[in-house]
Protein backbone atom coordinates (compact mmCIF):
# COMPACT_ATOMS: atom_id res chain seq x y z
CA UNK A 1 0.00 0.00 0.00
CA UNK A 2 1.06 3.63 -0.51
CA UNK A 3 0.40 6.57 1.53
CA UNK A 4 -2.42 7.91 -0.08
CA UNK A 5 -3.42 4.25 0.52
CA UNK A 6 -3.91 2.58 -2.94
CA UNK A 7 -1.71 -0.18 -4.54
CA UNK A 8 1.19 0.93 -7.09
CA UNK A 9 -0.18 0.61 -10.78
CA UNK A 10 0.90 -2.50 -12.42
CA UNK A 11 -1.05 -2.66 -15.41
CA UNK A 12 -0.99 -1.00 -18.54
CA UNK A 13 -3.62 0.30 -18.67
CA UNK A 14 -3.68 1.47 -15.29
CA UNK A 15 0.19 2.84 -15.96
CA UNK A 16 -0.98 4.52 -19.08
CA UNK A 17 -4.55 6.34 -17.49
CA UNK A 18 -2.64 7.29 -13.72
CA UNK A 19 0.11 8.00 -15.01
CA UNK A 20 0.03 9.59 -18.34
CA UNK A 21 -4.19 10.34 -19.29
CA UNK A 22 -5.03 11.91 -16.04
CA UNK A 23 -1.92 13.80 -15.14
CA UNK A 24 -2.26 15.46 -18.67
CA UNK A 25 -5.93 16.37 -18.13
CA UNK A 26 -5.30 17.44 -14.92
CA UNK A 27 -2.38 19.71 -15.72
CA UNK A 28 -4.70 21.30 -18.94
CA UNK A 29 -7.45 21.97 -16.34
CA UNK A 30 -5.57 23.73 -14.25
CA UNK A 31 -5.12 26.61 -16.73
CA UNK A 32 -9.15 27.04 -15.75
CA UNK A 33 -7.48 29.09 -12.44
CA UNK A 34 -5.49 31.63 -13.89
CA UNK A 35 -6.69 34.92 -15.82
CA UNK A 36 -9.24 35.26 -17.48
CA UNK A 37 -10.76 32.61 -15.64
CA UNK A 38 -9.87 32.89 -11.70
CA UNK A 39 -11.01 29.26 -11.24
CA UNK A 40 -9.09 28.75 -7.75
CA UNK A 41 -10.16 25.52 -6.82
CA UNK A 42 -9.55 24.02 -9.92
CA UNK A 43 -5.46 24.02 -9.50
CA UNK A 44 -5.98 21.98 -6.06
CA UNK A 45 -8.03 19.86 -7.70
CA UNK A 46 -5.74 19.24 -10.44
CA UNK A 47 -2.49 18.85 -8.19
CA UNK A 48 -4.33 16.22 -6.19
CA UNK A 49 -4.76 14.50 -8.78
CA UNK A 50 -0.93 14.61 -9.53
CA UNK A 51 -0.30 13.67 -6.10
CA UNK A 52 -2.28 10.40 -6.81
CA UNK A 53 -0.57 9.48 -9.42
CA UNK A 54 2.85 10.02 -7.99
CA UNK A 55 1.57 7.94 -5.03
CA UNK A 56 0.55 5.11 -6.99
CA UNK A 57 3.53 4.95 -8.98
CA UNK A 58 5.52 1.87 -8.84
CA UNK A 59 9.27 3.82 -9.02
CA UNK A 60 10.85 7.56 -9.41
CA UNK A 61 11.10 6.79 -13.09
CA UNK A 62 7.42 6.36 -13.61
CA UNK A 63 6.30 9.74 -11.05
CA UNK A 64 8.64 11.41 -13.42
CA UNK A 65 6.64 10.54 -16.54
CA UNK A 66 3.53 11.87 -14.13
CA UNK A 67 4.74 15.06 -13.23
CA UNK A 68 6.08 15.34 -17.19
CA UNK A 69 2.47 14.41 -18.38
CA UNK A 70 0.88 17.34 -16.08
CA UNK A 71 3.65 19.64 -17.10
CA UNK A 72 3.05 18.90 -20.56
CA UNK A 73 -1.03 19.50 -20.47
CA UNK A 74 -0.45 22.88 -18.33
CA UNK A 75 1.60 24.30 -20.26
CA UNK A 76 0.37 23.49 -23.85
CA UNK A 77 -2.76 24.05 -22.77
CA UNK A 78 -1.30 27.67 -20.79
CA UNK A 79 1.63 28.92 -22.34
CA UNK A 80 0.57 28.41 -26.31
CA UNK A 81 0.57 31.99 -27.08
CA UNK A 82 4.14 31.58 -27.34
CA UNK A 83 3.27 30.13 -31.27
CA UNK A 84 1.60 33.50 -31.83
CA UNK A 85 4.50 35.38 -30.71
CA UNK A 86 7.13 33.37 -32.77
CA UNK A 87 4.81 32.62 -35.60
CA UNK A 88 2.45 35.62 -36.29
CA UNK A 89 5.09 38.43 -34.67
CA UNK A 90 7.97 36.96 -35.28
CA UNK A 91 7.79 35.17 -38.34
CA UNK A 92 9.15 31.86 -38.14
CA UNK A 93 7.44 29.53 -40.31
CA UNK A 94 4.33 27.90 -38.45
CA UNK A 95 6.87 24.14 -38.28
CA UNK A 96 9.28 25.66 -36.72
CA UNK A 97 7.01 27.70 -34.56
CA UNK A 98 4.74 24.68 -33.72
CA UNK A 99 8.08 22.76 -33.42
CA UNK A 100 9.80 25.36 -31.12
CA UNK A 101 6.76 25.90 -28.81
CA UNK A 102 6.10 22.04 -28.02
CA UNK A 103 10.07 22.02 -27.19
CA UNK A 104 9.51 25.05 -24.97
CA UNK A 105 7.08 22.97 -23.02
CA UNK A 106 8.43 20.12 -22.63
CA UNK A 107 11.29 22.13 -21.58
CA UNK A 108 9.07 23.49 -18.97
CA UNK A 109 7.23 19.85 -18.03
CA UNK A 110 10.81 18.43 -16.64
CA UNK A 111 10.39 20.56 -13.86
CA UNK A 112 7.17 19.25 -12.45
CA UNK A 113 8.83 15.80 -13.89
CA UNK A 114 11.90 16.50 -11.82
CA UNK A 115 9.74 16.79 -8.82
CA UNK A 116 7.93 13.50 -9.16
CA UNK A 117 10.98 11.65 -9.11
CA UNK A 118 12.65 13.32 -6.20
CA UNK A 119 9.43 13.21 -4.20
CA UNK A 120 9.27 9.60 -4.92
CA UNK A 121 12.77 8.85 -3.84
CA UNK A 122 12.46 10.78 -0.46
CA UNK A 123 8.43 9.54 0.83
CA UNK A 124 9.21 6.41 2.77
CA UNK A 125 5.97 4.55 2.09
CA UNK A 126 3.30 3.78 4.09
CA UNK A 127 4.52 7.13 6.27
CA UNK A 128 2.53 10.47 6.37
CA UNK A 129 5.49 12.06 4.65
CA UNK A 130 5.20 10.27 1.55
CA UNK A 131 2.31 13.11 0.77
CA UNK A 132 3.89 15.75 2.49
CA UNK A 133 7.28 15.59 0.25
CA UNK A 134 5.28 15.84 -2.82
CA UNK A 135 4.35 19.55 -2.40
CA UNK A 136 7.27 20.54 -0.96
CA UNK A 137 9.10 18.86 -4.36
CA UNK A 138 6.98 20.43 -6.32
CA UNK A 139 7.39 24.29 -4.96
CA UNK A 140 11.43 24.01 -4.78
CA UNK A 141 11.21 22.87 -8.55
CA UNK A 142 8.89 25.63 -9.71
CA UNK A 143 11.27 27.99 -7.80
CA UNK A 144 13.72 26.51 -9.98
CA UNK A 145 12.18 27.22 -12.85
CA UNK A 146 11.98 30.43 -11.97
CA UNK A 147 15.47 31.17 -12.26
CA UNK A 148 17.60 28.73 -14.75
CA UNK A 149 18.71 29.90 -17.80
CA UNK A 150 17.37 33.44 -16.76
CA UNK A 151 13.95 31.85 -15.17
CA UNK A 152 10.57 31.62 -16.52
CA UNK A 153 7.95 31.57 -13.76
CA UNK A 154 4.97 31.93 -15.46
CA UNK A 155 1.83 29.87 -14.58
CA UNK A 156 3.21 29.18 -10.97
CA UNK A 157 0.63 27.64 -9.28
CA UNK A 158 0.70 30.11 -6.34
CA UNK A 159 -0.78 32.88 -9.16
CA UNK A 160 -3.82 31.28 -9.81
CA UNK A 161 -4.98 31.39 -6.07
CA UNK A 162 -4.95 35.57 -6.40
CA UNK A 163 -7.16 37.73 -5.71
CA UNK A 164 -10.19 35.03 -4.57
CA UNK A 165 -8.94 32.22 -3.08
CA UNK A 166 -8.24 32.33 0.88
CA UNK A 167 -5.13 30.94 0.19
CA UNK A 168 -4.21 34.44 -1.35
CA UNK A 169 -3.79 35.90 2.71
CA UNK A 170 -0.44 33.90 2.42
CA UNK A 171 0.90 35.98 0.16
CA UNK A 172 2.11 38.93 2.05
CA UNK A 173 4.00 36.93 4.16
CA UNK A 174 5.26 33.99 1.94
CA UNK A 175 5.21 35.37 -1.67
CA UNK A 176 3.64 33.35 -4.53
CA UNK A 177 5.76 30.01 -3.94
CA UNK A 178 4.41 30.50 -0.41
CA UNK A 179 0.98 30.19 -1.76
CA UNK A 180 2.04 27.61 -3.77
CA UNK A 181 3.47 25.18 -1.33
CA UNK A 182 -0.60 26.39 0.67
CA UNK A 183 -2.15 24.90 -2.79
CA UNK A 184 -0.25 22.33 -2.56
CA UNK A 185 -0.35 21.20 0.52
CA UNK A 186 -4.22 22.01 -0.01
CA UNK A 187 -4.18 19.33 -2.80
CA UNK A 188 -2.11 16.91 -0.44
CA UNK A 189 -4.99 16.69 1.77
CA UNK A 190 -7.39 16.14 -0.33
CA UNK A 191 -5.01 13.23 -2.07
CA UNK A 192 -4.88 11.72 0.97
CA UNK A 193 -8.67 11.88 2.08
CA UNK A 194 -9.39 10.17 -1.54
CA UNK A 195 -7.23 7.45 -0.77
CA UNK A 196 -8.29 6.50 3.20
CA UNK A 197 -10.85 4.97 4.11
CA UNK A 198 -14.99 6.08 4.00
CA UNK A 199 -15.94 7.48 7.36
CA UNK A 200 -12.17 6.79 8.83
CA UNK A 201 -11.44 9.19 11.64
CA UNK A 202 -7.67 9.94 8.93
CA UNK A 203 -10.33 11.82 6.45
CA UNK A 204 -11.95 14.02 9.58
CA UNK A 205 -8.43 14.84 10.91
CA UNK A 206 -7.06 15.67 7.08
CA UNK A 207 -10.59 17.69 6.66
CA UNK A 208 -10.39 19.91 9.77
CA UNK A 209 -6.40 20.20 8.11
CA UNK A 210 -7.52 21.68 4.80
CA UNK A 211 -10.49 23.65 6.69
CA UNK A 212 -7.09 25.25 8.81
CA UNK A 213 -4.86 25.82 6.22
CA UNK A 214 -7.70 27.74 4.11
CA UNK A 215 -8.95 29.27 7.52
CA UNK A 216 -5.12 30.61 8.37
CA UNK A 217 -5.04 32.33 4.53
CA UNK A 218 -8.34 34.14 4.93
CA UNK A 219 -7.22 35.68 8.33
CA UNK A 220 -4.09 36.49 7.20
CA UNK A 221 -6.41 38.51 4.53
CA UNK A 222 -7.51 40.85 7.24
CA UNK A 223 -4.44 42.15 8.39
CA UNK A 224 -2.86 45.15 6.91
CA UNK A 225 0.82 45.12 6.66
CA UNK A 226 1.16 48.82 4.86
CA UNK A 227 -0.90 52.09 5.86
CA UNK A 228 -1.12 55.26 3.15
CA UNK A 229 1.44 57.70 3.27
CA UNK A 230 -0.11 59.99 0.96
CA UNK A 231 -2.93 61.56 -1.05
CA UNK A 232 -4.27 59.47 -3.96
CA UNK A 233 -2.67 60.57 -7.29
CA UNK A 234 -4.58 61.03 -10.65
CA UNK A 235 -2.81 58.95 -13.35
CA UNK A 236 -3.68 58.52 -17.04
CA UNK A 237 -2.88 55.12 -18.21
CA UNK A 238 -2.35 55.38 -21.88
CA UNK A 239 -3.14 52.58 -24.31
CA UNK A 240 -2.36 53.02 -27.85
CA UNK A 241 -3.73 49.81 -29.43
CA UNK A 242 -0.85 50.36 -32.12
CA UNK A 243 -0.61 46.35 -33.48
CA UNK A 244 2.59 45.03 -33.48
CA UNK A 245 2.92 44.47 -37.35
CA UNK A 246 2.76 47.85 -37.59
CA UNK A 247 4.70 49.44 -35.06
CA UNK A 248 8.43 50.01 -36.32
CA UNK A 249 6.88 51.04 -39.76
CA UNK A 250 7.67 54.58 -41.16
CA UNK A 251 4.32 55.42 -42.36
CA UNK A 252 2.80 54.28 -38.55
CA UNK A 253 5.36 55.93 -36.73
CA UNK A 254 4.13 60.25 -37.46
CA UNK A 255 0.55 58.71 -36.39
CA UNK A 256 1.91 57.28 -33.45
CA UNK A 257 3.90 59.85 -32.00
CA UNK A 258 0.78 62.36 -32.66
CA UNK A 259 -1.71 59.96 -30.82
CA UNK A 260 0.32 59.57 -27.90
CA UNK A 261 1.25 63.53 -28.21
CA UNK A 262 -1.93 64.60 -28.20
CA UNK A 263 -3.56 62.02 -25.47
CA UNK A 264 -1.08 63.34 -22.62
CA UNK A 265 -1.23 66.64 -23.48
CA UNK A 266 -4.65 66.14 -22.80
CA UNK A 267 -5.06 64.14 -19.77
CA UNK A 268 -5.63 66.20 -16.88
CA UNK A 269 -3.83 63.71 -14.88
CA UNK A 270 -1.25 64.69 -12.37
CA UNK A 271 0.82 61.73 -14.00
CA UNK A 272 0.57 60.37 -17.48
CA UNK A 273 2.10 56.77 -18.12
CA UNK A 274 2.68 55.67 -21.87
CA UNK A 275 3.54 51.77 -22.56
CA UNK A 276 7.05 50.26 -22.94
CA UNK A 277 8.60 51.10 -26.10
CA UNK A 278 5.45 53.55 -26.89
CA UNK A 279 7.81 55.70 -28.75
CA UNK A 280 8.93 53.82 -31.73
CA UNK A 281 11.75 55.27 -32.41
CA UNK A 282 15.49 55.83 -30.15
CA UNK A 283 14.97 58.92 -27.50
CA UNK A 284 17.54 60.67 -29.53
CA UNK A 285 16.20 60.35 -33.07
CA UNK A 286 12.14 61.30 -32.43
CA UNK A 287 11.55 64.39 -34.77
CA UNK A 288 12.97 67.91 -33.14
CA UNK A 289 11.18 69.20 -30.39
CA UNK A 290 8.85 66.40 -29.74
CA UNK A 291 10.78 66.10 -26.14
CA UNK A 292 11.08 69.40 -26.00
CA UNK A 293 7.13 69.99 -26.49
CA UNK A 294 6.28 67.15 -23.90
CA UNK A 295 8.47 68.78 -21.54
CA UNK A 296 7.22 72.48 -21.70
CA UNK A 297 3.40 70.66 -21.34
CA UNK A 298 4.77 68.97 -18.03
CA UNK A 299 6.12 72.22 -16.69
CA UNK A 300 3.49 74.64 -17.34
CA UNK A 301 0.57 72.06 -16.21
CA UNK A 302 2.66 70.52 -12.99
CA UNK A 303 2.24 67.41 -14.28
CA UNK A 304 4.72 64.20 -14.59
CA UNK A 305 4.81 61.65 -18.25
CA UNK A 306 6.51 58.39 -17.82
CA UNK A 307 7.24 57.65 -21.17
CA UNK A 308 8.57 54.03 -22.35
CA UNK A 309 10.95 54.59 -25.07
CA UNK A 310 13.86 53.00 -26.09
CA UNK A 311 17.45 54.96 -24.80
CA UNK A 312 20.82 54.80 -26.34
CA UNK A 313 24.37 55.63 -25.82
CA UNK A 314 27.33 55.70 -28.11
CA UNK A 315 30.19 53.59 -26.33
CA UNK A 316 33.61 53.18 -28.08
CA UNK A 317 32.06 53.63 -31.50
CA UNK A 318 29.15 51.18 -31.06
CA UNK A 319 25.60 51.90 -29.51
CA UNK A 320 24.37 50.54 -26.12
CA UNK A 321 20.63 51.15 -26.40
CA UNK A 322 17.95 50.03 -23.24
CA UNK A 323 15.04 49.80 -22.98
CA UNK A 324 13.36 52.36 -20.35
CA UNK A 325 10.62 54.16 -18.81
CA UNK A 326 11.97 58.05 -18.65
CA UNK A 327 10.34 60.48 -16.94
CA UNK A 328 9.53 64.14 -18.49
CA UNK A 329 8.78 66.82 -16.02
CA UNK A 330 9.77 69.82 -13.51
CA UNK A 331 13.07 68.16 -12.32
CA UNK A 332 16.10 67.01 -14.56
CA UNK A 333 14.68 63.61 -17.07
CA UNK A 334 15.50 60.32 -15.21
CA UNK A 335 15.06 57.22 -16.43
CA UNK A 336 14.62 53.13 -15.30
CA UNK A 337 16.51 50.59 -17.62
CA UNK A 338 15.41 47.17 -17.72
CA UNK A 339 17.30 44.71 -15.88
CA UNK A 340 15.70 41.28 -16.48
CA UNK A 341 16.16 40.72 -20.56
CA UNK A 342 13.43 38.18 -22.41
CA UNK A 343 15.92 35.50 -24.22
CA UNK A 344 15.67 35.35 -27.78
CA UNK A 345 13.27 38.80 -27.27
CA UNK A 346 15.42 41.54 -26.14
CA UNK A 347 18.87 39.46 -26.19
CA UNK A 348 20.43 36.95 -27.67
CA UNK A 349 22.52 34.13 -25.49
CA UNK A 350 26.09 32.94 -26.27
CA UNK A 351 26.00 30.91 -29.11
CA UNK A 352 22.79 31.61 -30.38
CA UNK A 353 23.19 34.15 -32.88
CA UNK A 354 22.49 31.85 -35.74
CA UNK A 355 18.52 32.38 -34.66
CA UNK A 356 18.51 36.17 -35.81
CA UNK A 357 18.41 34.49 -39.83
CA UNK A 358 15.01 33.01 -38.32
CA UNK A 359 13.36 35.82 -36.19
CA UNK A 360 12.69 38.89 -37.50
CA UNK A 361 12.21 41.00 -34.16
CA UNK A 362 13.43 44.33 -34.24
CA UNK A 363 16.00 45.19 -31.16
CA UNK A 364 17.23 42.15 -30.12
CA UNK A 365 20.19 43.02 -28.21
CA UNK A 366 19.49 45.51 -25.77
CA UNK A 367 21.98 46.14 -22.96
CA UNK A 368 20.78 45.56 -19.24
CA UNK A 369 19.83 48.15 -16.80
CA UNK A 370 21.88 47.88 -13.79
CA UNK A 371 21.12 46.13 -10.36
CA UNK A 372 19.70 48.35 -7.68
CA UNK A 373 18.26 51.28 -9.32
CA UNK A 374 16.02 54.07 -7.38
CA UNK A 375 12.54 54.46 -7.65
CA UNK A 376 11.38 57.03 -10.56
CA UNK A 377 9.90 60.20 -8.64
CA UNK A 378 6.43 61.44 -10.29
CA UNK A 379 3.18 63.01 -8.58
CA UNK A 380 4.90 63.37 -5.35
CA UNK A 381 5.53 59.97 -4.61
CA UNK A 382 7.97 57.60 -5.90
CA UNK A 383 7.37 54.25 -8.12
CA UNK A 384 8.63 50.95 -8.09
CA UNK A 385 9.02 49.98 -12.12
CA UNK A 386 8.58 46.79 -13.66
CA UNK A 387 8.69 46.54 -17.76
CA UNK A 388 7.06 43.87 -19.48
CA UNK A 389 7.12 40.46 -17.86
CA UNK A 390 10.25 42.01 -14.95
CA UNK A 391 6.97 42.00 -13.19
CA UNK A 392 7.04 38.60 -12.94
CA UNK A 393 10.18 37.71 -10.65
CA UNK A 394 9.15 39.35 -7.40
CA UNK A 395 11.84 39.04 -5.26
CA UNK A 396 13.28 41.42 -7.68
CA UNK A 397 10.68 43.87 -7.97
CA UNK A 398 11.07 44.29 -3.62
CA UNK A 399 14.46 45.50 -4.35
CA UNK A 400 12.59 48.80 -4.79
CA UNK A 401 10.74 48.72 -1.22
CA UNK A 402 10.32 49.60 0.87
CA UNK A 403 10.83 52.97 -0.38
CA UNK A 404 8.64 52.81 -3.72
CA UNK A 405 4.83 54.40 -2.56
CA UNK A 406 3.44 52.60 -5.75
CA UNK A 407 4.49 49.96 -7.97
CA UNK A 408 4.42 50.20 -12.46
CA UNK A 409 4.37 48.25 -14.89
CA UNK A 410 4.62 49.11 -19.12
CA UNK A 411 4.28 46.31 -21.05
CA UNK A 412 3.72 45.65 -24.90
CA UNK A 413 1.44 42.08 -24.69
CA UNK A 414 0.79 42.74 -28.60
CA UNK A 415 3.69 40.24 -28.97
CA UNK A 416 1.31 37.32 -27.46
CA UNK A 417 -1.85 38.42 -29.97
CA UNK A 418 -5.78 37.37 -28.53
CA UNK A 419 -4.38 34.83 -26.55
CA UNK A 420 -4.63 34.39 -22.65
CA UNK A 421 -1.31 35.58 -22.29
CA UNK A 422 -2.29 39.12 -22.07
CA UNK A 423 -4.89 38.18 -18.65
CA UNK A 424 -2.30 36.02 -16.92
CA UNK A 425 0.15 38.56 -16.99
CA UNK A 426 -2.52 40.75 -15.44
CA UNK A 427 -2.89 38.31 -12.53
CA UNK A 428 0.70 38.35 -12.23
CA UNK A 429 0.64 41.97 -11.44
CA UNK A 430 -2.03 41.58 -8.98
CA UNK A 431 0.26 38.49 -7.08
CA UNK A 432 2.61 41.47 -6.57
CA UNK A 433 0.50 44.31 -5.54
CA UNK A 434 -0.94 41.85 -2.76
CA UNK A 435 2.41 40.64 -1.70
CA UNK A 436 3.71 43.91 -1.19
CA UNK A 437 0.51 45.55 0.21
CA UNK A 438 0.80 48.41 -2.61
CA UNK A 439 -1.09 49.19 -5.47
CA UNK A 440 0.03 48.73 -8.62
CA UNK A 441 -0.67 50.37 -12.33
CA UNK A 442 -0.23 48.94 -15.64
CA UNK A 443 -0.05 50.83 -19.08
CA UNK A 444 0.10 48.74 -21.69
CA UNK A 445 -0.31 48.96 -25.97
CA UNK A 446 -2.88 46.60 -26.70
CA UNK A 447 -4.23 45.47 -23.31
CA UNK A 448 -4.65 44.57 -19.69
CA UNK A 449 -4.35 48.00 -18.90
CA UNK A 450 -5.35 48.34 -15.58
CA UNK A 451 -5.41 49.67 -12.36
CA UNK A 452 -4.97 46.85 -9.17
CA UNK A 453 -4.95 48.18 -5.11
CA UNK A 454 -3.48 46.45 -2.46
CA UNK A 455 -5.32 43.45 -2.17
CA UNK A 456 -4.93 42.29 -5.38
CA UNK A 457 -8.35 43.37 -6.73
CA UNK A 458 -8.52 45.12 -10.43
CA UNK A 459 -10.51 48.40 -9.63
CA UNK A 460 -10.35 49.79 -12.89
CA UNK A 461 -9.11 48.46 -16.50
CA UNK A 462 -9.53 49.26 -20.24
CA UNK A 463 -10.97 46.42 -22.87
CA UNK A 464 -8.03 45.00 -24.93
CA UNK A 465 -7.18 45.98 -28.43
CA UNK A 466 -8.51 49.66 -27.67
CA UNK A 467 -7.17 53.13 -27.76
CA UNK A 468 -8.09 55.11 -24.33
CA UNK A 469 -6.70 56.35 -21.68
CA UNK A 470 -7.50 54.78 -17.53
CA UNK A 471 -8.04 57.25 -14.95
CA UNK A 472 -7.05 55.86 -11.50
CA UNK A 473 -5.68 57.32 -8.32
CA UNK A 474 -3.61 55.09 -6.71
CA UNK A 475 -3.14 55.30 -2.93
CA UNK A 476 0.96 55.53 -2.23
CA UNK A 477 2.00 53.12 1.15
CA UNK A 478 4.80 52.98 3.49
CA UNK A 479 6.00 50.05 5.53
CA UNK A 480 7.11 46.56 4.57
CA UNK A 481 4.94 43.25 4.33
CA UNK A 482 7.07 40.03 5.17
CA UNK A 483 7.48 39.10 1.68
CA UNK A 484 9.04 42.70 1.27
CA UNK A 485 11.44 41.82 3.96
CA UNK A 486 12.84 38.06 3.29
CA UNK A 487 11.48 37.42 0.10
CA UNK A 488 11.39 34.14 -1.08
CA UNK A 489 13.56 32.40 1.63
CA UNK A 490 11.06 31.74 4.21
CA UNK A 491 8.76 29.86 1.80
CA UNK A 492 11.25 27.43 0.41
CA UNK A 493 13.21 27.19 3.66
CA UNK A 494 9.73 25.44 4.62
CA UNK A 495 10.04 23.59 1.56
CA UNK A 496 13.15 22.39 2.33
CA UNK A 497 12.87 21.74 5.84
CA UNK A 498 9.78 19.30 4.88
CA UNK A 499 11.87 17.29 2.10
CA UNK A 500 14.93 17.03 4.44
CA UNK A 501 12.89 15.65 6.91
CA UNK A 502 11.24 13.14 4.91
CA UNK A 503 14.53 12.72 3.28
CA UNK A 504 15.79 11.34 7.35
CA UNK A 505 12.69 9.59 7.80
CA UNK A 506 13.64 7.35 4.69
CA UNK A 507 17.15 6.30 5.80
CA UNK A 508 15.29 5.24 8.99
CA UNK A 509 13.41 2.88 7.61
CA UNK A 510 16.31 1.28 5.69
Amino acid sequence: MTAAGAPPVRSAAHLLAWGVALPAAAGAAAVLGFAPFYAWPVPIASLAVLFLAWSRSGSPLQAAISGCAFGLGLNLAGVSWVFVSLHQFGHMPAVLAAAATFLFCAYLALFPAAAGWVAHRLSPPRTPFALAAMPAAFVLCEWVRGWLFTGFPWLVVGYSQVPASPLAGYAPVLGAYGVSLAAAIAAAFLAAFAGSPAWSRRRAVLAGAFVALLAGGAALRAVAWTWPSGEPVPVALLQGNVPQSLKWREDVRERTLRDYFAQAVQSPARVVILPETALPAFLDLLPAGYLDALRQHAREHGKDILVGAVERNAAGGSFDYWNSVVRIGAGAQASYRKRHLVPFGEFIPPGFGWILAVLKIPLTDFAHGEAGQAPLAAGGTTWAVAICYEDIFGEELIAALPQAGVLLNVSNDAWFGESLAADQHLQFSQMRALETGRWMVRATNTGVTAAIDGTGRVVARLPQFTQGALAASPVPHAGATPFVRWGNLAALALAAAVLAVAALKRATLR
